[in-house]
């Protein structure tokens, strides 16, 4: 299977990519066009990525883009709860990453903040990023299990953080593994964005996305709240 074979909804864009350096380039390309147009038509963008290994190439490739990076705010889909000397921290690898060089002229926004419980994190986290524009570029990620951002299935409050109307910007998530506590964009943050990019490779995690196509609830794979326009989504084996 590959993903020309998948039947996706209407105005949704599948892309396919010989491998994952291939998907980094083409990717850190339409995110630079992308943030150059909203930089053009606003005087600022603002890009949200995920964390995690797989976007690294892709952060690495989007650094050396030429940008007015002094213009453009970077912030997260999704973080775990950790300090940012945390190895597992998705600011920490951003910076790492991709706010090098030129691109370190980038504001970065994110979602950690310390407190007496991740409730209070999250509560936080919502007020810092409340006066924030609409995202120009989200650039979402997808696990084997359907969860993207930090959205996982059957976790205790994604019925609320999924609802259209949700209130919270972040609200507190719980993976099925370590590190447990996490905190998340929710849907109608993630959903309002101009742009949305799906980044995914390999067959089981287009297994995955065919499953997300057929009908069924969204917090059985949360990935079917975002599957419509203006989403893109690029694949490689």
């Amino acid at each position: 299977m590959t993903l020309n074979e998948l039947r996706l909804p209407a105005d949704v864009v599948g892309r396919q990519h010989a491998d994952a350096s291939a998907l980094a380039e083409a990717l850190a390309q339409q995110v630079a066009e992308a943030l150059r147009a909203a930089i053009q038509a606003r005087g600022r963008a603002l890009l949200v990525v995920s964390g995690g290994r797989s976007p690294v190439a892709f952060f690495e490739r989007l650094a050396q883009e030429p940008l007015a990076w002094q213009q453009v705010q970077v912030g997260l889909a999704d973080e775990r709860w950790v300090a940012l000397e945390d190895a597992n921290s998705n600011e920490a690898l951003v910076r790492r990453h991709l706010l090098q060089d030129a691109a370190a002229e980038a504001r970065m926004i994110g979602l950690y903040h310390p407190a007496a419980s991740l409730e209070q994190a999250a509560e936080l986290a919502d007020r810092a990023i409340a006066g924030l524009p609409a995202i120009d570029v989200l650039v979402l990620g997808m696990g084997d299990d359907g969860h993207t951002a930090s959205l996982f299935p059957d976790s205790p409050l994604l019925d609320e953080a999924l609802r259209p109307d949700c209130p919270c910007a972040v609200m507190p998530m719980w993976a099925p593994v370590a590190p447990h506590e996490r905190l998340s964009l929710t849907l109608p943050i993630l959903s309002a964005a101009r742009l949305s990019l799906l980044a995914i490779q390999g067959p089981a995690k287009l297994a995955t996305l065919s499953l997300a196509l057929q009908a069924g609830e969204a917090r059985e794979l949360p990935i079917r709240a975002l599957l419509k326009a203006p989403l893109q989504i690029h694949w490689c084996p």
